[in-house]
């Protein structure tokens, strides 16, 4: 994929960005962390896809395709960021509760204060069930992310391989061309030696 220089500014609007990156479903690097942020910032599936220029039909097929892969990971996580707001307010609605005007002749006579805990209680149980990680195996790459590593997770999704697969491969080809350029200067290492140690004719 060709990239371009530099994501999206902050601050400025998606739907005026260079998407420059050529895929065949539409979903650049830049849509998709554009997409993401969007997400996190408050707008529902449908508000962020068309912020990028993308449906939300295409929004969900490009997450079940990727599903356990970085950008469902980031998904997941803007969800909850989404989520706290919510519950943010309720917990402020549950604990300050919420002023009720009482009329008397078209006029504010008195303000009384009605307490609602039952929907404050069913955002905590809902809130243990999103934040529920899916099950990942030890040494994964996925692993060393938190689910309130939203903006770690952003930067993955702009920056690493599509998938943790191609990250594992990646990190394992390094690993051998590491080894085998150590094993090259110990080869070298050796034949200088061995050099040294002959003796040299009379």
């Amino acid at each position: 994929m060709t990239r371009i220089p530099a994501p999206c500014p902050s601050g400025r609007s998606p739907q005026t960005a260079a998407f420059a990156t050529v895929r065949r479903d539409g979903w650049t690097i830049e849509r998709q962390t554009a997409f993401l942020e969007a997400l996190a910032a408050g707008s529902s599936v449908a508000g962020a896809a068309q912020q990028v220029g993308m449906s939300r039909q295409a929004a969900y097929a490009l997450r079940a395709r990727l599903r356990g892969e970085p950008f469902d990971q980031a998904w997941q996580v803007a969800t909850r960021c989404r989520f706290d707001e919510l519950l943010d307010a309720a917990l402020d609605r549950a604990l300050n509760g919420v002023e009720v005007p009482h009329f008397h002749k078209g006029h504010v006579v008195h303000l009384t204060r009605r307490y609602d805990e039952r929907l404050t209680v069913a955002l905590l149980k809902a809130r243990g069930a999103l934040g529920e990680r899916r099950s990942v195996p030890s040494g994964h790459p996925a692993r060393g992310y938190g689910r309130d590593d939203f903006a770690r997770l952003l930067e993955r999704v702009a920056e690493g391989p599509e998938t943790w697969e191609a990250e594992i491969e990646a990190d394992y080809a390094a690993l051998l061309a590491h080894d085998a350029a150590e094993g090259d200067g110990q080869d070298a290492d050796g034949d200088e030696a061995a050099q040294n140690a002959a003796p040299r004719p009379e």
